[in-house]
């Protein structure tokens, strides 16, 4: 039997856009939201027919799953019980494992009591989209969330027991200022959740961001105090204990997110719902955008999937090289040579040797690692390692 899959479920529905999202997701009534839970039952309930057989999955029929990650949107917005018919559903048709591990992402402005049942029952891990512990700051961004509301659902969500919280904080938006970023960090440390996302924003073009961007109208921090920003996150998470285990992400020990280190390590993994993406037996696809169309269709894999592209061997080590070296601990050319049956340098060894003497790649031992300058420029020196 092969190893087990992860699950990504996508929730596309939100109380409303914050202002830098270009994420697939906007507002929906609740007949829209029951709708789209029951054509995701569906595409999974599909999903295991089609699949569930197949001795290189399977050898009974369920294949075993090890991470859950319910992500939007807003999977907070849904209703518990289209939200437990939705994880049923996943438990009918595939083999989850124990000690599987189960993300839920929560806007704090979106949390209810009425949703704990359904956290208590399926959820032992919460990622919490907080952006900023600065109220003003949170206007400009458009989050619908005060910090003391986030304060209220992390509190609430420690009584119920779960033990494994992520917070997401933004720099370098609009307003922020190198004392204000330091004071959210701190402010959200003294909670001492288990694991912390940080990212600068980029001000992707469609949204009302890249509206005022374009017009000149968006305050944004200067590019040195944007790099102060990148620096004391570092800083000041080490001094809290927290170790940096991917460029953006940072955790206590043994906290690490093993759903988002899936993607990196390019494991397989299996999307439900509008937009979502799988890789798997090296074959990438993603579900159609279109929601009428994903309701009418989810029945049928062949109706709703798009973009279907068998990888090629050179693709496949692109990806190992450009998504593995996003993790600190780089990547193993012991495991190059076991995945490709032939030596990482024989491939990249040009580019890893011009890397190196940039100060850009290091190597310790039989692995490669970003180093610290490397990091700084991430996206153009990962971009080296595409082989066309």
């Amino acid at each position: 039997m092969r190893e087990s899959l992860g699950i990504y479920l996508h929730f596309p529905f939100c109380v409303k856009k914050c202002s830098y999202c270009d994420f697939l997701s906007g507002p929906a009534d609740s007949g829209t939201r029951k709708a789209y839970a029951d054509a995701l039952c569906r595409e999974i309930y599909s999903f295991g027919r089609e699949y569930g057989m197949r001795e290189t999955l399977s050898r009974d029929g369920k294949i075993p799953v090890d991470t859950i990650f319910l992500g939007g949107g807003t999977p907070s917005v849904m209703d518990p019980e289209d939200l437990s018919r939705v994880m049923e559903t996943v438990f009918k048709v595939f083999d989850v494992l124990p000690g599987v591990e189960i993300s839920m992402e929560m806007n704090p402005g979106t949390f209810r009591e009425e949703m704990l049942a359904f956290v208590k029952k399926y959820i032992n891990r919460v990622s919490l989209g907080l952006q900023s512990a600065d109220d003003r700051e949170l206007q400009m961004l458009g989050r619908i969330h005060t910090y003391s509301e986030f304060e209220s659902c992390y509190g609430t969500l420690r009584d119920a027991g779960i033990s494994n919280i992520n917070v997401d904080l933004m720099s370098a938006i609009p307003g922020q200022t190198l004392a204000s970023w330091e004071r959210s960090l701190d402010r959200v440390l003294r909670l001492r959740p288990e694991h912390m996302s940080c990212y600068s924003l980029i001000v992707e073009e469609g949204t009302p961001f890249y509206a005022l961007y374009e017009d000149g109208r968006l305050d944004l921090p200067g590019e040195d105090e944007e790099r102060e920003m990148y620096y004391l996150t570092k800083q000041i998470l080490e001094t809290y204990g927290y170790h940096r285990y991917e460029i953006s992400n940072y955790a206590l020990p043994g906290c690490e997110c093993r759903h988002n280190i899936r993607y990196w390590r390019r494991s397989p993994y299996v999307g439900f719902g509008i937009g979502a993406a799988s890789l798997l037996d090296e074959t990438r696809w993603s579900n159609t955008r279109d929601l009428t169309r994903y309701l009418s269709g989810s029945g049928s894999l062949r109706d709703i999937r798009e973009e279907i592209q068998d990888l090629s061997v050179s693709e496949q080590m692109e990806e190992f090289m450009f998504l593995g070296l996003r993790m600190m601990e780089g990547v193993s050319a012991a495991d190059f040579a076991e995945a490709f049956g032939c030596e990482l340098d024989s491939v990249f060894g040009a580019v890893c040797v011009r890397l190196i003497s940039e100060g850009l790649l290091d190597r310790e031992g039989d692995r490669y690692k970003l180093t610290s300058r490397g990091i700084d420029i991430s996206n153009s020196v990962l971009a080296e390692f595409l082989l066309c």
